[in-house]
């Protein structure tokens, strides 16, 4: 299949699990009435009282949860706002083409490259551009690549790459590919996968088989047997090691250590409509932010998280990995991680245009972008780190501020380097690679 016709395959797919049968971090009994903050001289006089914001079922999304259960909203001037989960990252693009006005989303909790990819207008149901604004980074690290217990002889793991060729050859002697489920093509868990098998010398075009599923429905999948490896993020690889249906092969930091992965980003029509409303949205975002980094506030984090409207799913899929202690399900075992997710530590929150420049550029390498596009072009108009750096004035945090929007050169586990001042020279350093 060449790489324009995968594209669309995978697009079509990612429109239809919305509505496909498969199916599937906290409870505890701490009270979440903690009083909430006080609305205060912080709030401006924005011009609406709320937005509609909409979130997968993963723990990355807490900032937007938190910032509404806690108050931080209100306390703003947005008390208004709600927060509405969505059955799938298809669905998240859907809605946020409707718009809140005609019945779907102003913003959401989104994988990075989506606001970029939206904004070319290469993944919009009308193929038109939707341009969006990514306001800010909402964590970093904190998923996962997972396999199926029938590879715990594999041993795979983020650089075992014979175990990952006999993996893939043991399916191809069945008549078969390596199929590895993602959420979205041209998202994160797409690109983290495809990274991971290219970097172990496997074309993920060619010897393998990527399908698209939405991240609550990752489990169940594996367990019927529809899938051998998935990426996702938490707790869905917690849950698959608590059920004893698989093992990680690797937290995503492994891959790339302190990589950015979702955004909180918004239709740029309804920013230009709203500027005191979005940087009062903002500020709220990022007080959540920092509540959620608090170790203090980790169990009623899960314990808010875990509700049905949110999550669904227990303390023991959730908890664990967000305080850094993971179980690989494969007797590695590691305590106080450092590819623990980061909501407000280490730049969490700031959305370095550098990153934006690698989503765009690795979205190239995989045909989802033609390879004419102009990526500072692209990356300017969708990330306003501008509005960013205003939002942490306000709420006190100019020391937060980084000293450029830029982080630098990146380093890859295959110690291949990416510098954002020359994305060419990485893509040419590249040995597999479905340029458009």
């Amino acid at each position: 299949m060449s790489s324009l016709s995968r594209r669309k395959f995978l697009i079509t797919a990612a429109g239809t699990t919305a509505g496909a049968l498969w199916l599937s971090a906290c409870g505890a009994n701490k009270s979440t009435t903690s009083s909430a903050p006080a609305a205060s001289g912080t709030a401006t006089d924005t011009e609406v009282k709320g937005a509609t914001l909409g979130f997968i079922a993963l723990t990355d999304a807490a900032p937007l949860i938190i910032a509404k259960e806690k108050g931080f909203f209100a306390k703003h001037g947005m008390p208004d706002t709600n927060v509405v989960k969505q059955t799938s990252w298809a669905a998240t693009r859907d809605n946020l083409e409707l718009g809140a006005a005609s019945g779907g989303i102003d913003g959401a909790h989104i994988l990075s490259p989506m606001p970029l990819l939206l904004t070319a207008g290469t993944i919009t149901k009308s193929n038109k551009p939707l341009p969006m604004v990514t306001l800010a980074r909402l964590n970093l690290q904190g998923q996962g690549l997972s396999a199926s217990k029938d590879f715990l002889a594999n041993k795979l793991t983020v650089d075992n790459k014979a175990g990952l060729e006999a993996a893939v050859a043991g399916a191809a002697e069945k008549g078969k590919k390596f199929k590895a489920a993602v959420t979205f093509p041209g998202g994160t868990h797409d690109l983290w996968m495809r990274y991971w098998l290219a970097a172990n010398g496997i074309d993920p075009n060619k010897a393998a088989d990527l399908v698209v599923i939405p991240p609550p429905q990752m489990v169940a999948n594996m367990q019927t047997g529809t899938m051998d490896a998935f990426c996702v993020g938490e707790p869905w690889n917690q849950r698959l090691v608590n059920k004893k249906l698989g093992y990680t092969i690797a937290q995503t930091g492994e891959v790339w250590k302190l990589h950015p992965e979702k955004a909180f980003s918004m239709r740029a029509d309804w920013v230009e409509k709203n500027p005191k409303a979005t940087q009062a949205l903002l500020q709220g975002v990022l007080e959540a932010q920092m509540w959620c980094d608090d170790p203090a506030n980790l169990e009623e984090m899960c314990t808010i998280l875990a509700k049905d409207k949110y999550i669904k799913a227990s303390v023991n899929d959730i908890q664990p990995r967000l305080a850094g202690n993971v179980d690989y399900g494969d007797g590695r075992v590691v305590k106080d991680s450092p590819f623990k997710m980061r909501f407000w530590a280490d730049n969490a929150s700031f959305p370095f245009k550098s990153h934006d420049q690698w989503f765009v550029t690795e979205d190239i390498r995989w045909g989802y972008l033609p390879a004419t596009t102009d990526i500072d072009a692209l990356v300017n108009k969708v990330n306003r780190a501008d509005l960013w750096k205003e939002a942490a004035k306000a709420i006190g945090q100019e020391k937060a501020i980084p000293s450029s929007d830029s982080r630098g050169k990146e380093t890859f586990f295959d110690g291949v380097v990416f510098d954002p001042e020359n994305p060419k020279g990485y893509l040419d350093t590249l040995k597999i690679k479905a340029l458009a």
